[in-house]
C-alpha cells in the first residue's frame, strides 16, 4: 500500500546556528524506526557537536559544500557527491563555506536522539 507524506516535520537541529531539518520518513514524521529520510539546509558557519551514531548515515549533497570530519580525515563533500558514515564511526558535520549546504540524509535504522550519541 502506498504511503503519501503530505509534508515533512521540521525538527530542531543541534549546533551553533539554526539548521533546517525536514524529516519526511522517520520516527517523528511517519513513525518509522527502520529508516529516516530528511532534507537539510545548514547556513554558512554552522557546526554541530561530534557524534558516534548507532546508525549508518548516507548523505547526498545537493547544493553547497558539507565538511565531514572523521577521526581519520576531513572530507569536503560538494554538490553531486555523497558520503557514508557507518554505525559507530565518530563524525562531525559542518558547513563552513559562504553558501552553506543543502543535502539529503538517510539513516538506517532511523535517527533518534537516543542513538546519535553526541559528544559532551
Amino acid at each position: 500500500m502506498a504511503i503519501v507524506i503530505e509534508k515533512p516535520s521540521v525538527i530542531k537541529a543541534a549546533g551553533n546556528k539554526e539548521k533546517i531539518i525536514k524529516e519526511f520518513f522517520g520516527a517523528v514524521n511517519s513513525g518509522n524506526k527502520n529508516v529516516s529520510i530528511a532534507e537539510m539546509k545548514s547556513p554558512d558557519g554552522w557546526l554541530e557537536p561530534g557524534q558516534t551514531p548507532g546508525f549508518d548515515e548516507y548523505t547526498i549533497v545537493l547544493d553547497g559544500e558539507l565538511q565531514v570530519d572523521t577521526k581519520e580525515k576531513t572530507h569536503f563533500i560538494k554538490a553531486g557527491q555523497a558520503i557514508l558514515i557507518q554505525k559507530g564511526e565518530w563524525v562531525r558535520y559542518s558547513s563552513p563555506n559562504a553558501d552553506g549546504a543543502h543535502y539529503i540524509s538517510v539513516c538506517i535504522p532511523a535517527f533518534s536522539p537516543d542513538t546519535v550519541h553526541r559528544d559532551e
